[in-house]
């Protein structure tokens, strides 16, 4: 099998880590993994399969020999550097917000739009957090019964908001002293209904993402996603309430055997003995836990589920080099 070297930008910080980490877990076929990020991280180390390897600085000329980038630096960042690396001839798997709404860029969830990987011009964006875990749950669903509509309240876990949403926990809790302002207010027994910045509509540019994504990776505008995101003081892992309706009926066991079934998928839907999904039991793992599923009598053809996964893996570095997989596998 062919070997690829490999950049990953924005190495040191929690996403990056854990890509590096993914990257050998997986066993992707890497030749060289050279490290990148600001001129404050240049001389860290990072450590892959046993090798201690120094952080260097991201420049336009890092990119050289470089064929496949995971970005996670965020959309400044990714703005700039990104279309320098595509022109130096580098695929990039970006998973900022800098090129997802772009119509020309590919949105990817592997288990449901693989084939758009393919279409990408250099650059592949990977989606929202709470929008992967999501869509990988829905695709089966509406393959087999068109959904109409989704009422989805999240509840997502300070690591979505990198290390300074840690910090604060940590410092609110008396775990570690510091003065940090990640978030607008105290987040320690709390919950915030606020992710991003907020637009004239109301929305959150967090739920705004939702709907626009959603619609972009399932290849189908005319499903209807109505978000409220929430930030709660759990340390990982994002879990979701989700309503939907389908155009057609649909029987509660073969519900379940489909997704069952689906790739990336893992049912936990036994509460009478207090099984289901959640983000203690995801906590490091690829997959994406879906459970409490029951009739939504109110409307027809109504379904509620429970949707919990790892933001930091299948939400944000799992899911990236999965993309990097299936590219590799499209050009062996």
């Amino acid at each position: 099998m062919k070997a690829y070297d490999v950049a990953v930008v924005g190495a040191t910080g929690l996403v990056g880590r854990k890509m590096t980490q993914v990257l050998e877990e997986h066993n992707f076929p890497v030749k060289t993994l050279t490290p990148l990020a600001s001129k404050r991280s240049v001389g860290k180390e990072i450590t892959f399969k046993g090798e201690k390897i120094k952080v260097k600085e991201l420049t336009p000329e890092g990119f050289k020999g470089i064929e496949i980038a995971l970005f996670s630096a965020g959309a400044t960042v990714s703005k700039e550097f990104a279309p320098i690396a595509a022109k130096a001839g580098t695929v990039v798997i970006d998973n900022s917000s800098a090129w997802r709404m772009d119509p020309e860029i590919p949105l990817v969830v592997p288990e449901v739009n693989r084939e758009d990987i393919f279409k990408h011009h250099g650059i592949i964006a990977n989606p929202n957090c709470s929008t992967i875990q999501m869509v990988v749950v829905l695709k089966p669903l509406h393959d087999r019964y068109r959904i109409k509509r989704v009422v989805v309240s999240t509840y997502q876990s300070v690591t979505g908001a990198g290390q300074k949403g840690v910090d604060q926990l940590d410092e609110e809790l008396g775990k570690k002293q510091g003065d940090t302002h990640k978030f607008p207010h105290r987040i320690a027994f709390n919950c915030l209904p606020h992710i991003d910045v907020f637009r004239e509509d109301g929305y959150t540019k967090e739920e705004f993402k939702m709907i626009f994504e959603t619609t972009k990776i399932m290849g189908d505008n005319s499903i209807k996603v109505s978000p409220t995101c929430v930030r709660v003081p759990v340390f990982g892992g994002h879990s979701e309430s989700v309503n939907l309706q389908f155009e057609k009926p649909y029987d509660l066991k073969d519900v379940l055997a489909l997704l069952k079934k689906s790739p990336g998928i893992i049912v936990e839907d036994d509460p009478a003995n207090n099984v289901y999904p959640m983000p203690i039991n995801a906590y490091d793992k690829d997959e994406t836990f879906v459970g409490r599923l029951r009739r939504d009598d109110t409307v027809p053809n109504g379904l509620n589920m429970w949707i919990v996964s790892d933001n930091i893996r299948k939400g944000a570095a799992t899911n990236a080099v999965q993309i990097a997989e299936e590219l590799i596998k499209g050009r062996d």
